[in-house]
């Protein structure tokens, strides 16, 4: 960090499914910053979980000095839960936020005064002394009132949710990217446009560190490699040539076709071939994985005159997330009226730019013999 600016964020190893719905079994952190100078700026504050430990942190940090502002960059709940309670301990601090930002602000909490407030919208400065922070419009990263801050003495991004990790601040400090995506394509997936917009007007900044809400501080190499990495991410591109086979089985017939359509892509020259169980590995891996790569092969129960639900949802996520530049096949299984390739299909054909390919393969029931060949030209329709 620099010497002007200290991290007063909290890990937080307990917590195990992050928004209710994510995984993370190395916690989660929520990270907050202090810039000292001849005013003194607060960036962001923590989840409700860990408000007193982060009030804390800040009165160390603080040494006997008193906020002059908090920057409030992002309202959810795991960046502003602590809102009410810095008011409290600093009523003359002034918060500074965005104009939505403080509207939502009223929406999460209408008891608490939050004045003495200021709006600030893109292009605006706040003049700190020796330092000035530049405001940057990030809406839809991923919420619509987002801001992110710069600091050109100190060349450095304060980026709200970009540039984001699973885990606590040094969990996996080695290995940036790997949660990093799943964070990316899970919270942020969706936004690809208003993330290439960003990094844009990041650009042109002369950036040496970037402070995320979530994750690490990223400098030198590992600063250079995400914004490699989201430059791919945010443009919907391939980051790894190769194919996920997807499945979705019921007693297992299913799971051995895509065991043996991923031997078959090996044998046929697929650079990297990932197979994912729908029913029991981690859906958010699996969306990562999709994304990641170029190709994909959904095989799916039939289920209730549809498609086995695990297949449902892997597919009405990846089109939730905005899915699309990507090659996919089809194989269904059914015993006496196979509906789930009709039903993937209706999903699929949703999505943008998407490329199905044919033969679309039928299993009654159980692989024979027969269905051999039509896999084996599904297989090299995948990778043609």
């Amino acid at each position: 960090m620099k010497a002007n600016i200290k991290y007063i964020g909290c890990d937080d190893a307990e917590m195990s499914l992050f928004e209710s719905q994510y995984v993370t079994p190395e916690g989660m952190c929520y990270n907050s910053y202090l810039i000292l100078d001849e005013k003194v700026a607060v960036m962001d504050s923590v989840d409700p979980r860990k408000t007193d430990e982060w009030m804390q942190n800040l009165s160390a940090a603080l040494e006997g000095r008193t906020p002059d502002y908090l920057i409030v960059q992002h309202m959810e709940p795991d960046h502003s839960g602590s809102l009410a309670t810095f008011r409290k301990a600093y009523p003359s601090a002034t918060i500074v936020a965005s104009e939505k930002a403080l509207a939502i602000m009223k929406q999460f909490d209408e008891k608490t005064p939050f004045a003495p407030t200021m709006t600030v919208k893109e292009g605006d400065t706040l003049n700190l002394g020796k330092r000035t922070l530049q405001f940057i419009g990030a809406p839809m990263i991923h919420w619509p009132e987002v801001i992110v801050t710069y600091c050109p003495e100190e060349k450095t991004l304060f980026s709200a949710d970009a540039f984001g990790k699973f885990g606590v601040i040094d969990a996996d400090a080695d290995d940036w990217a790997c949660e990093a995506r799943r964070y990316y394509f899970n919270i942020c997936g969706k936004y690809g446009v208003p993330v290439g917009t960003l990094l844009k007007k990041a650009a042109t900044l002369d950036i040496q560190t970037i402070c995320p809400l979530h994750g690490p501080i990223l400098e030198d190499e590992k600063l250079a490699e995400a914004l490699r990495l989201y430059t791919i991410w945010g443009s919907y591109g391939v980051e790894t040539e190769g194919v996920l086979v997807a499945h979705a089985s019921i007693h297992g017939n299913t799971k051995k076709v895509a065991e043996k359509l991923a031997q078959m892509l090996q044998q046929k020259g697929a650079k990297k071939v990932v197979l994912a169980d729908l029913c029991r590995d981690d859906m958010a891996e699996v969306i990562e994985d999709a994304f990641r790569m170029n190709k994909l092969v959904v095989c799916a129960s039939s289920y209730d005159g549809d498609v086995f639900p695990p297949m449902h949802m892997f597919l009405w996520k990846l089109k939730l997330k905005a899915y699309q530049n990507r090659t996919i096949g089809i194989v269904e299984n059914g015993t006496w009226a196979p509906s789930a390739g009709k039903a993937m299909q209706a999903i699929i054909e949703q999505m943008k730019n998407i490329t199905i390919v044919e033969p679309s393969v039928t299993i009654r029931s159980s692989m024979k013999e027969a269905d051999i060949p039509a896999l084996e030209a599904l297989a090299e329709a995948v990778l043609n």
